[in-house]
């Protein structure tokens, strides 16, 4: 089938990969716009631009999917498919009418659970054993479409976001071209979502992942990994703000069990913080306008300011 792909992050690029290695022809490439990134904020073009441009693949940046003028060169292009990866803006009907055989969106989650911006981090938020990804063609509703195809994926104890994606990005990769496979060959057809089983993941944002120090051990355990690396878990500690990465809960011994929510206590070798239950160990933090660092590290410029080192 002729192709045009639609993505944006890193975690779009395995898809343009593997569609590239298919039997398929990818004619282009429709992602966000160039826009500030990294420490130094500079303008930046998205990975699957970088991406597609490498592969001489032309390469579409429409501020809205809705503008005649994109519409009129999606038109112009004839594409069979449009197969969609973590694109970053709705598609409207005007866009999904175009191609023949739709819009087929891989998304990081098991339909219809966490329908949203976030379906990784609110599977690893909310405890979830296993998770996957789906292909389903784009319809109005948010992440409603029929379903085409699914892979499941384990959450493993120690996964962030970050770690998660990684894998599904990949075997996501795979669902995606084996869908279009069937999709051409006429064998694969949709499947309507069951009305039970809905759950929302709506992006996660800096105030989400502010720590509640009060809150059992495994919570905070869990929200930490799914603000990982974005929008990145944090606290704060005598006014200023200190990012906090992957943590431990501990379980021994009785004496450290007793410190109060966000209390430190700082040995040779570690740096455990109280909650609600459990205290957890902390492991790579960054004070604000500075690097990441190990908390053994961190806690050794600021032992002896004469304040009481109470996270909150």
């Amino acid at each position: 089938m002729r192709l045009v792909f639609a993505g944006t992050p890193q975690a779009a690029v395995p898809s343009l990969d593997a569609l590239l290695a298919s039997r398929h022809s990818v004619a282009a490439v429709v992602t966000r716009p160039d826009a500030p990134a990294g420490r130094g904020l500079r303008v930046a073009a998205s990975p699957v631009a970088q991406r597609a441009r490498e592969a001489g693949v032309p390469v579409l940046q429409p501020d809205r999917v809705a503008d005649p003028d994109f519409l009129a060169r999606l038109t112009e292009i004839g594409p069979d498919c449009c197969p969609v990866t973590a694109y970053g803006a709705l598609i409207p009907d005007s866009a999904l009418r175009i191609p023949p055989h739709g819009w087929i969106n891989l998304h990081f989650s098991l339909l219809p659970a966490w329908r949203g911006a976030a379906p990784v981090q609110h599977a690893i938020l909310h405890g979830d054993e296993i998770t996957g990804a789906t292909t389903f063609r784009l319809v109005a509703e948010l992440d409603a479409g029929p379903v085409f195809g699914v892979v499941t994926e384990p959450v493993w104890p120690a996964d962030t976001a970050g770690d998660l994606l990684s894998r599904l990005s990949v075997s996501g990769a795979e669902l995606l071209v084996a869908t279009l496979d069937g999709i051409e060959s006429g064998e694969l057809e949709p499947r309507a979502q069951p009305p039970d089983g809905i759950s929302l993941a709506p992006k996660l944002r800096r105030s989400d992942a502010r720590v509640d120090w009060t809150l059992a051990a495994a919570a905070i355990d869990r929200l930490i990994r799914a603000c990982t690396p974005a929008p990145g878990g944090w606290t704060l500690l005598n006014g200023a703000s200190l990012r906090i990465g992957p943590v431990t809960p501990i379980s021994e011994p009785d004496s450290e069990a007793d410190l109060c929510p966000g209390q430190l206590l700082i040995s040779k070798t570690r740096v455990l913080a109280g909650t609600g239950t459990v205290p957890v160990q902390l492991g790579v933090v960054q004070p604000e306008g500075k690097r990441p660092m190990a908390a053994v590290d961190w806690v050794r410029g600021i032992r002896n300011v004469g304040q009481p080192l109470v996270l909150g």
